[in-house]
């Protein structure tokens, strides 16, 4: 028997719905619930264990995954499996974690899983913008402890109006693809990516998708209720000595205070607030340290963060020595690099990224295979974060989630500014060698100059900054932090990073760590960080103040032509004998991509020598020539018969017509040679298609002169015409039969 089920549904108010299911499927499961729009279905699960962790942090883990099935496709490769999860499975779980982990309660260290999957796709739903909706479902469905519910929306403008979870249709027409998290009384995070809009509409997408996460946070606590909410369990909590934090902090306090007010450098202040923290635990015996040493390093880092954040309220100074807007000295380098196709430094204080572009064709696309999207990118970024940039020996095991994240926010940047007639596959790479604060935003601008060293005719630069905040909720004092260093971003109350041109915002990712941010902070915020923006931009600019008319020379040229879709066989040749030769002879690249609509082929050729590339486009235009009739044309004669010359188009080599012995002159001619011989080159008219012959007819006397006293032979008559033959070939002889 099925079991009973509780469901609630979202109107989302044009007529798509959202609906939130639980006490079918996975019950062993702390938490579990469907989420369903259309033929979309996300199952999402939730455990967490009883027994705390023995670790100092909560070991959450948010898993998302599509499964191939969902939309009636096999994985790829040969296992025809799913494997790891794809890029975009990783920022789908990005999404979610950055507002789930900050609701757990700070002593809650026990292991935690929410894994999300995508058991039914639907064309026109794009499920990672219902992944934070079926999180929370399941958790306020189970016993953890957690703060609120909360929910995620993506919101797109269509003509000047807003449209919550557009289908990827709207998203193209959209300037605007932002995510939301938020609960019902704050929101908590923001990503996307927009058309250079401004500060006021961006706060504008964020009012109106936070009141559609408020009709989705109600329907949870309606199933919740209607579900029968559970009691929040206990747990080992972590064990508090107010006398201790007191001591401590009138310890450390003011000796943090001064060292922070120092201004100095990132490894000085460090080492001068170790040395700090290593003369609390002094002042505790051995005994202390080995049974409560956690707690004394737990209140000492309070008191640091206290006395950072009131340097900076109440003095307007920060860690570095900078006023609360300056940014930190900036140097910027291009052409760095000698054999890439482009390359640039950029150096702000103690972050450093160097990025790198390589020019393609649309073989060297990045091909996206997931269930819920088949495509791919002719522009790309891929962001490296070695553990020496940090001055840190650790060992690399593979691209971690936040190089994903990170790369692609600076990718979002970018892309919006690369021309559609871009005919390349452009890929950068950035290489962080330095990082003290926003890495991600230096890779921005590294590779804008990268691009534009790289010859990319980027529409506009674009830059981009990171920017803290520090409140304090009794006194209503804030700061807004310009260019934040590493160690602002841990102890503010919001990190967020924007990206734009001198014209707008091209992209954003902003974690909001206090509750119930004003949108007049929020805004201010945004202005201050657009005059950091055009700060830096001008430094970009003064490095380079356009894209390089061209490609290095060293870099390949890419040149693009169309030929009908009939001769795409004719270039390839049999087992692609032509296409391989050319290549190998030319040395070049040659691509051809089939138009499905009109049939065309789009061939690209990529060299370095357009000596090359010019040998490519003559046998192109040999390989499609086509004469016009009445049209003149230069031939040679490369092969003699009997009855005429076989002769080759000088315009276009490997093309052949039989020039017939009839045509040769005005005169009866006996012998070919008489009037042409091998090698001969010379001008002969096109007719067109013979209709007697059926094949083409050229001929050399119709453009000279008939000589005196010409007179032109009579014509053949028809075949019908010659006279009446009886039965002359039309009668079968009658055989005589023999008895």
């Amino acid at each position: 028997m099925i079991p009973k089920t509780f469901k609630e549904v979202i109107d989302l108010g044009d007529g798509r719905t959202i609906s939130i299911e639980t006490g079918k499927l996975a019950k062993q499961a702390h938490g579990s619930v469907v989420v369903q729009s259309g033929k979309c279905m996300l199952l999402c699960t939730v455990v967490s264990n009883y027994k705390q962790s023995d670790v100092d942090f909560l070991p959450l883990t948010v898993d998302y995954r599509e499964k191939f099935a969902a939309s009636g496709r096999y994985p790829g490769g040969f296992f025809k499996r799913e494997a790891r999860p794809s890029d975009g499975e990783v920022l789908t779980m990005r999404l979610v974690d950055r507002v789930l982990r900050p609701l757990f309660p700070k002593d809650y260290h026990s292991e935690t899983q929410v894994m999300i999957q995508l058991m039914s796709h639907d064309d026109d739903v794009m499920p990672d913008a219902m992944a934070g909706l079926a999180a929370s479902a399941a958790i306020q469905l189970s016993d953890f402890p957690f703060e609120c519910a909360i929910s995620e929306v993506r919101v797109g403008r269509i003509n000047g109006e807003f449209i919550i979870n557009p289908t990827r249709a709207q998203l193209a027409e959209s300037d605007i693809d932002m995510v939301i998290g938020a609960s019902a009384d704050s929101v908590m995070m923001v990503e996307g990516e927009m058309g250079e809009i401004s500060e006021e509409e961006m706060v504008e997408a964020i009012k109106f998708a936070h009141e559609a996460v408020k009709v989705q946070v109600a329907a949870q606590m309606r199933l919740a209720e209607a579900f029968g909410r559970k009691e929040v369990r206990e747990y080992e909590q972590e064990e508090e000595d107010e006398t201790m934090a007191k001591g401590i902090h009138k310890m450390a306090y003011d000796k943090v205070y001064v060292v922070a007010k120092a201004g100095s450098s990132k490894h000085e202040r460090s080492a001068a607030f170790s040395e700090i923290k290593e003369e609390v635990l002094a002042s505790f015996s051995e005994e202390e340290v080995a049974e409560k040493g956690d707690l004394i390093k737990k209140y000492y880092y309070k008191a640091e963060k206290a006395a950072v954040r009131d340097l900076t309220l109440n003095e307007g100074l920060r860690l570095d020595g900078r006023k609360t807007d300056e940014i930190r000295p900036i140097w910027c380098e291009i052409d760095y690099l000698p054999s890439t196709h482009g390359s640039a430094i950029f150096t702000r204080g103690e972050t450093q990224a160097l990025a790198t572009v390589t020019l393609g064709t649309s073989r060297e696309a990045n091909q996206i295979d997931m269930p819920s999207y088949e495509g791919e990118e002719t522009f790309y970024l891929h962001y490296n974060f070695p553990p020496f940039s940090t001055g840190e020996a650790r060992p690399i095991r593979g691209t971690s989630r936040r190089e994903v994240g990170h790369g692609n926010l600076a990718q979002r940047a970018l892309k919006g500014m690369i021309p559609a007639d871009c005919p390349y596959t452009v890929r950068v790479v950035s290489e962080v060698l330095e990082s003290n604060g926003s890495s991600s935003m230096a890779t921005v601008c590294s590779g804008t100059m990268a691009l534009m060293d790289a010859g990319v005719q980027l529409k506009k630069p674009v830059s981009g900054i990171a920017m803290g905040l520090i409140t304090d909720t009794e006194t209503g004092k804030y700061a807004v932090l310009s260019d934040i260093l590493g160690d602002e971003d841990h102890l503010g109350d919001m990190d967020f990073k924007v990206t734009g041109t001198q014209d707008g915002i091209t992209a954003c990712q902003m974690d909001i760590k206090v509750k119930g941010l004003s949108y007049e902070i929020l805004v201010k915020a945004l202005k201050q960080a657009r005059d950091g923006r055009l700060h830096i931009l001008t430094k970009l600019t003064d490095t380079i103040d356009a894209p390089k008319a061209d490609v290095k020379p060293h870099a390949p040229k890419m040149v693009t032509t169309t030929i009908p879709g009939e001769y795409i066989g004719a270039l390839i040749g049999p087992g692609g004998k032509v296409i391989q030769e050319l290549q190998k002879t030319t040395k070049t690249t040659i691509v051809i991509n089939e138009d499905p609509v009109t049939e065309e082929g789009l061939v690209e050729i990529l060299g370095t020598d357009q000596a090359g590339i010019d040998a490519v486009l003559a046998k192109i235009d040999s390989i499609t020539f086509k004469p016009t009739v009445g049209s003149i044309y230069e031939v040679k004669v490369i092969k003699i018969l009997d009855f005429g010359a076989v002769v080759e188009y000088m315009d276009a080599p490997g093309n052949e017509v039989l020039l017939h012995v009839s045509e040769l002159a005005w005169e009866r001619t006996e012998n070919v040679t008489d009037v042409v011989n091998m090698g001969d080159v010379f001008d002969v008219k096109y007719f067109g298609i013979d209709s007697r012959t059926r094949k083409d007819k050229v001929s050399r006397k119709a453009l000279l002169p008939k000589p005196e006293g010409y007179v032109e032979r009579p014509p053949r008559n028809d075949r019908n015409d010659r006279g009446d033959r009886g039965d002359r070939g039309n009668r079968r002889p009658t055989r005589q039969r023999r008895d």
